[in-house]
């Protein structure tokens, strides 16, 4: 993998936002493998597609790409808000991939992917509308809040500049794709426990530990009155999938 992009591509373009996507994208096409089925090459698009940006001719998964010369720790912008939601709500969102790059060197600092069945309305930030002196005014755009995604959910491909291993970035998609198999409404309960588990600094935890969870959680699930129940529920899906591990008593680990 050539973490060098090439600046020689977008010399015919004026607009930086137009060079910024001719680079990124060509770099995607030239260097980067189908995270799923390790597929040798994913696909562009034709321009222009609502949402997604490239496919795999294998296994047909479909990526979007958000770059940026800025951290990508924290918030992304993204395209209109409804069109974000609707796809959401319909599960047929694609799975993301996020670049950070130094706008000096057009070098790839860090490049992560995020699979689709980690995506939830609530990582979706609608952002204000246009003002009526704008262009397309009214409107409205959508930021993703990466923080908000499980750790689980934020796989590295380039970190500090550094590629990861193939072999463990599709161990590591693999390892929580059973989230698809759920509703919407069903996976926000894996993630919102996965991300609970997170907060928790060391890789040992109990119950309750968990447990203290539960006003926030009540608030997000105000239609759930058995929380501690749900809790118990998803510990013991996440332990039947092979990412934590019930140790006995009220304990659990990390894996």
């Amino acid at each position: 993998m050539n973490l060098q992009m090439d600046y020689r591509l977008a010399e015919l373009y004026n607009s930086n936002s137009q060079k910024i996507r001719v680079i990124t994208e060509s770099w995607v096409n030239q260097n980067l493998f189908c995270p799923y089925c390790g597929g040798s090459y994913i696909s562009h698009f034709e321009n222009n597609r609502p949402v997604a940006d490239f496919y795999c001719p294998s296994c047909a998964e479909e990526y979007e790409l958000k770059s940026k010369s800025g951290s990508i720790s924290n918030k992304v912008n993204d395209g209109a808000y409804a069109t974000m939601i609707e796809r959401i709500e319909a599960i047929n969102n694609p799975n993301f991939f996020f670049m950070h790059y130094n706008k000096k060197d057009l070098r790839v600092k860090n490049f992560i992917m995020v699979p689709k069945h980690f995506f939830s309305t609530e990582i979706v930030e609608k952002r204000k509308p246009l003002s009526e002196n704008a262009k397309r005014a009214g409107w409205v755009g959508c930021n993703i809040v990466l923080k908000q995604i499980p750790e689980e959910g934020r796989i590295y491909i380039v970190k500090d500049e550094m590629e990861q291993s193939v072999e463990a970035i599709l161990a590591k998609v693999q390892k929580t794709n059973f989230i698809c198999e759920y509703k919407l409404d069903a996976r926000g309960w894996v993630l919102d426990i996965l991300n609970c588990i997170n907060k928790i600094e060391s890789r040992d935890f109990t119950l309750e530990q968990m447990y203290q969870f539960v006003p926030m959680l009540e608030i997000k699930h105000p239609e759930n009155r058995h929380v501690r129940d749900k809790i118990r529920q998803q510990l013991q899906i996440l332990r039947d999938k092979g990412i934590i591990e019930f140790k006995g008593r009220g304990r659990y680990k990390k894996i």
